[in-house]
């Protein structure tokens, strides 16, 4: 199984779920990557803070590179999970058919189905704003994990 995570930019909230999910399923035959909707940060490693956030929890992303979803991951990936509204749209807007539309999910619909709740901005929470993304995509992550495990992605 391979999974993306998406998210603007890709140096912020998806990098930080790519590392997550890639440390839970590092005993799992799953593959992890990350990307951004838009090309503000192509080749640059993930914010700073959304690194120490991770090194707080013993996950390391600082190896990661931000890069820009290309319709070629559609092909690439099994599920494609998005982080907000606007990550949706514009994934969904390059989906060429209704099976490429089936790989694309809410990542926190996986804590709360149907939801279609947004991982916040982290850089509009003050102080908290990356633990608080952090402790959401950690969530999230479990039941990604959990579901892989029972059989059911």
């Amino acid at each position: 199984m391979k999974i993306l995570m998406v998210c603007l930019g890709n140096i912020c909230r998806s990098p930080l779920a790519e590392g997550i999910l890639r440390e839970k399923v590092k005993d799992l035959n799953v593959e992890t990557d990350s990307a951004g909707t838009s090309a503000y940060h192509v080749d640059e490693a993930p914010d700073t803070r959304s690194i120490q956030i991770g090194r707080k929890h013993n996950i390391n992303i600082s190896d990661l590179r931000g890069r820009q979803f290309v319709v070629e991951d559609f092909d690439r990936f099994d599920l494609i999970y998005v982080m907000d509204q606007s990550n949706y749209h514009k994934v969904i807007l390059m989906a060429r058919n209704e099976e490429d539309k089936s790989k694309v999910r809410y990542i926190l619909n996986e804590i709360e189905p149907k939801s279609n709740a947004e991982v916040p901005d982290p850089y509009y929470g003050g102080d908290m704003g990356f633990e608080n993304v952090y402790k959401m995509l950690d969530a999230a992550t479990d039941k990604i994990v959990e579901k892989i495990k029972n059989g059911q992605l």
